[in-house]
């Protein structure tokens, strides 16, 4: 009998282990850990007061600083609460939404004119190649933190200008990788054809060169999503961001770092939000770089 459950158990750990193996090929083909960290915080943005329990700025005075409820809290607060008695939980996921808003406009408007300004540069050469990675070197060289908290001394923060700083933040990167791709393109048989066949030069680059650098655009775009997200929290935490009392999660940590000898999760749950988002961003586009270029899905 004892004999015969030692087998069993032997079987059923082998076949568990069988089954984890199995699963190894998938997690590493797919973004199987970004899917499963990012799929939570995109529902909280898209749904957050459906998926809240609580208002974003309820307060409760006497429920205030309750410790998460792994740590001696209650059913109550998951996540514990702030100084003022507000859900550490509902703020965060209120918090996703604002940064998922914030990141998804500046990449937008900052990828779109990057892209632009690097399909000229790179078709055109000459001058305007010049001039227009001239004006990239400058931006990359000014000091982004001292600029930012100079516009916010003199014009207030407020969203519109912290969407203009993130966007200003990410053109220069997408200048720069789409020009070194044109350069490429633009000596390629068929777009040569295409200039002799008298087709404009919007044509060309929208046509014919474009699609060349779309996968390119994509993955800077996912990897810059990270950047974006951690540039909006830093410029919160220094009070150049979103104000109060908007759920960034920047200012959240910034105002939980206050109590961080007692209370630490006032500070620790929105930096740990942080952290998750940006690293299964980060691993996105390190996956996504991998399967769209072809030089890398040859070695793959």
């Amino acid at each position: 009998m004892a004999q015969t459950q030692t087998t069993e158990a032997t079987l059923n750990t082998s076949s568990r282990l069988g089954w984890m193996i199995g699963w190894l090929p998938v997690i590493r083909r797919w973004p199987v850990t970004s899917i499963i960290i990012l799929v939570p915080f995109v529902i909280a943005a898209v749904a957050a007061p459906l998926v809240a329990p609580y208002g974003v700025n309820d307060q409760e005075l006497s429920d205030r600083l309750v410790p998460p409820l792994f740590f001696g809290g209650s059913t109550k607060y998951i996540l514990g609460t702030d100084a003022l008695g507000r859900d550490m939980l509902s703020r965060i996921i209120y918090g996703a939404r604002i940064t998922a808003l914030v990141a998804g406009v500046a990449l937008i408007s900052g990828g779109a004119f990057g892209t632009i300004m690097g399909l000229v540069s790179g078709y055109f050469g000459g001058w305007v190649d010049e001039v227009i990675m001239r004006i990239v070197d400058i931006k990359f060289s000014l000091p982004f933190i001292l600029i930012a908290l100079a516009l916010t001394l003199i014009y207030g923060s407020s969203l519109q200008l912290l969407l203009g700083l993130l966007a200003f933040l990410t053109w220069g990167g997408f200048a720069r990788q789409v020009r070194g791709e044109v350069l490429l393109l633009r000596e390629m048989d068929y777009v040569k054809l295409a200039k002799v066949a008298g087709a404009s030069t919007p044509r060309i680059l929208m046509n014919h060169i474009f699609p060349g650098v779309a996968n390119t655009v994509a993955v800077v775009a996912t990897i810059s999503v990270g950047g974006l997200i951690l540039a909006e929290a830093g410029l919160s935490f220094l009070g150049a961001g979103i104000p109060p009392p908007s759920p960034a999660w920047g200012s959240m940590t910034a105002s939980g770092r206050l109590y961080i000898a007692t209370s630490w999760w006032a500070s620790v749950m929105p930096g740990l939000a942080i952290a998750l988002v940006v690293v299964s961003l980060t691993l996105l586009g390190d996956w996504m770089r991998d399967r769209l270029d072809p030089r890398l899905r040859q070695v793959l």
